[in-house]
């Protein structure tokens, strides 16, 4: 038998949660990005992957936006919530974490790293991402969603701005 059969969901924060603390209340309308060919293909990139997704639903106002984004860390989706400010990360949350070891990469003291780090032009973050011993596929689940939410922000920035 394998892990898989004994993981849990640990519900940290419902995604719906996440977005009104995001915006204090005040929600934005939903947006939708659909993955054009060109999208696909630098998200995979990205993730190592093609991503099970035609399209992806953000929330975003003045320069800020929110990202409900899965990754599979070992076995299991790990449901987390990005959130860019003017092209930082601002915060990342895990929502729900559905594996049976790693699960230290929910907490802050991890995900705290994230805070004000940007993509430089290969696509990667301007910084190193501590690794947690037993919890190494986890963290790179995070690290690649947090490179994504970067990428996809940058890219909805940059179509409203026509830069």
């Amino acid at each position: 038998m394998t892990d898989s059969v004994f993981a849990i969901d640990n519900v940290l924060q419902q995604p719906e949660e996440f977005v009104q603390d995001v915006f204090a209340g005040d929600v934005p309308k939903p947006q939708v990005l659909w993955l054009t060919a060109d999208l696909a293909d630098d998200a995979t990139g990205i993730m190592g992957h093609p991503l099970q997704a035609l399209r992806i639903r953000y929330w975003e106002r003045d320069g800020r936006s929110a990202w409900i984004l899965e990754e599979i860390g070992k076995e299991r989706p790990i449901t987390t919530g990005i959130v860019v400010d003017n092209g930082k990360v601002d915060r990342v949350k895990v929502l729900i974490y559905r594996e049976t070891r790693g699960q230290e990469v929910q907490y802050t003291f991890f995900t705290d790293q994230f805070k004000g780090a940007v993509l430089q032009s290969d696509r990667q973050l301007n910084r190193s991402i501590d690794t947690i011993s037993g919890a190494t596929l986890s963290v790179r689940a995070l690290t690649k969603l947090a490179r994504l939410a970067l990428y996809l922000d940058h890219y909805v920035q940059s179509k409203k701005t026509g830069s």
